[in-house]
């Protein structure tokens, strides 16, 4: 039991460094007053430039993907679910950031993309594509969490592998509340790349 409370802490502790914020420390934004207010790559994209909201991307899909090797080294499979479930809680509610993080999308792509390789990969590609064809990322996210709960369900053990699937996909509907109110509203925000 020891060993998982570590994996839990220690992917916390991992999902609480805020890429977002760190990336846009130097120009004297606050990315949590801006835009949607989330510290996530979309909102540091809209806000600060395509670039900023890459870097983001790429920090916060790197700390999920370490939060699972380290839970695979402390405790197997398990160690890793464990320890990639509480990298999205800490991304999304960090402790040292008055609990305002991002929605966990980012941080789910690196944690899938070691443990759900196959459906991962598969899942990003047409989240992409619905980002591309309709500009909106909130779409995109809900569909590949969506994707990826799906197709484990019939690749995968229900216990613990769908279930998790299922768990990130609920946290990140959670997370798109408002985005999914102001979709049927028809104001929710479309992704450009002008800027």
């Amino acid at each position: 039991m020891l060993g998982y409370f570590a994996c839990a802490v220690i992917g916390y502790l991992l999902g609480c460094f805020s890429t977002g914020l760190i990336v846009t420390s130097h120009s004297g934004v606050d990315i949590r007053k801006e835009g949607s207010k989330s510290t996530g790559a979309t909102n540091v994209s809209r806000v600060m430039g395509l670039r900023h909201g890459v870097l983001t991307f790429i920090g916060d899909s790197l700390k999920g993907l370490i939060s699972v090797l380290i839970g695979t080294w402390l405790m197997g499979r398990n160690g890793a679910l464990i320890a990639g479930l509480f990298t999205v809680i800490g991304h999304n509610w960090p402790v040292f950031y008055q609990f305002k993080g991002g929605k966990g999308i980012a941080s789910s792509c690196g944690i899938l993309v070691y443990l759900f390789p196959m459906e991962a990969v598969i899942a990003f590609v047409l989240a992409v594509a619905v980002i591309f064809w309709l500009r909106y990322v909130s779409v995109g996210s809900l569909v590949l969490l969506t994707v990826v709960a799906l197709l484990s369900f019939f690749t995968r053990p229900f216990w613990p592998d769908a279930a998790f699937t299922l768990l990130l996909l609920v946290i990140g509907i959670w997370r798109h509340r408002a985005n999914i109110q102001r979709l049927m509203q028809g104001k929710e925000n479309k992704f450009s790349l002008k800027k």
